[in-house]
């Protein structure tokens, strides 16, 4: 079976979907491996490191995806204009890749259209079995590291508690809102830097998780339960939220630092700081709102942007994973990687709509939606 990788060419993206360590083993399980020229650059791999390992570079990326039978990338396909992705792929075959399809309906409607199985990394169920596999738990963690440097950076004091010639400095207190992948990496890098960390999610069940990882967490007590299951969050009822904001409002005055994680299900992002809340924080405080591609957990976040209001930097940064595009991209690579290894069976790629991990996964299939989700949201849309 072939495998097309194609270059990412969305603004400001730099990963790419195979790097040359998982395009040796891909090829030793029995699969032919093409990559569109230059899509590894960005990510620090060149095409000859690529060769080296068996891997064809193509400089035809449509002969190429229309001659495979898998197709990788990292964002979803493009459809319509000058690149049509979509159209290059051939009925039956494969794509496999983050879709994000609540956030792409279009696309999806596009690969169901082109009766492409199309496979979100996303959406893989957060099972034992299948964290190798899951590429949102991997971007994540790099969300949640490179989100507190940020932070940090802006900061116009230090983190760590210091003693001086002139005086002890007292450590910066950080307060991490939604315990996910992402907030207990900031909570963790956040205290290798050596602030003192306050933590809060709307499920109670992370409270030892986030003690862990060195924070204090706070929290109150939920009319109704919030977890949506898989390690995902649910929406608050009204009166769970405006307790919630309370005790949000409260600890947003006190802390040097806030980060937010929120996402409800994992797609969108909850609004938990209003501009009251802002207004009320100390002056020179800084929100690193890392939920910023869900569409933001500060009404004033702008994504893509850092701006100052009150006193207060807030930073809505977009796609951290690409800033890192060298480890987001080896990582990403080796989850794919994991997809492969547990379905290939006689060198080929085994559908297997009975697995737990493929049907949970799988957003189109013979010109049908049939990820019950998107199939909803695109009802929706069109009406």
């Amino acid at each position: 079976m072939n495998i097309a990788v194609l270059k990412e060419t969305r603004p400001g993206e730099r990963r790419v979907a195979l790097v040359p360590e998982t395009g040796k083993k891909l090829i030793q399980l029995g699969y032919a491996v093409s990559l569109e020229a230059g899509a590894g650059e960005e990510a620090g791999f060149t095409d000859e490191a690529y060769t080296a390992v068996g891997v064809t570079i193509a400089k035809d990326p449509a002969a190429m995806t229309g001659a495979a039978d898998l197709v990788f990338k990292v964002n979803a396909p493009t459809f319509g204009g000058d690149r049509d992705e979509v159209a290059w792929m051939r009925p039956g075959s494969i794509y496999l890749g983050s879709l994000m399809p609540l956030r792409n309906l279009e696309a999806a409607r596009a690969l169901a259209a082109r009766k492409v199985s199309a496979f979100a990394t996303d959406a893989i169920p957060r099972t034992t079995r299948a964290q190798s596999m899951d590429t949102l738990s991997s971007m994540n963690n790099i969300i949640g590291y490179k989100g507190v440097l940020l932070a940090a950076a802006e900061l116009p004091r230090y983190f760590p508690m210091l003693m001086t010639a002139a005086g002890m400095v007292p450590p910066a207190r950080v307060f991490v809102i939604g315990a996910a992948v992402a907030g207990l990496q900031a909570i963790a890098t956040a205290r290798r830097l050596g602030a003192n960390l306050f933590a809060t999610d709307v499920r109670p069940e992370v409270k030892e998780q986030i003690e862990s990882v060195g924070a204090k967490y706070v929290g109150i007590e939920l009319s109704q339960d919030a977890s949506a299951g898989g390690g995902y969050a649910k929406e608050l009822s009204a009166a769970d939220q405006a307790r919630q904001r309370e005790l949000l409002a409260r600890q947003c005055a006190e802390v040097d630092v806030v980060i937010t994680t929120a996402l409800i299900g994992g797609i969108f992002a909850p609004r938990l700081i209003g501009a009251d809340i802002v207004k009320a924080m100390k002056p020179g405080s800084v929100i690193a709102d890392l939920a910023a591609d869900g569409g933001g957990n500060c009404e004033l976040s702008r994504p893509g942007e850092t701006v100052r209001v009150h006193g207060v930097t807030i930073l809505a940064p977009l796609n951290l994973p690409a800033t890192m595009p060298t480890h987001a991209s080896l990582l990403f690579a080796r989850n794919l990687y994991s997809f492969m290894q547990a379905f290939t069976a006689e060198k080929a790629f085994k559908l297997d709509l009975a697995d737990d991990i493929q049907d949970g996964a799988l957003i189109t299939h013979e010109g049908e939606v049939r990820h019950a989700r998107t199939r909803e949201a695109l009802a929706k849309a069109g009406a």
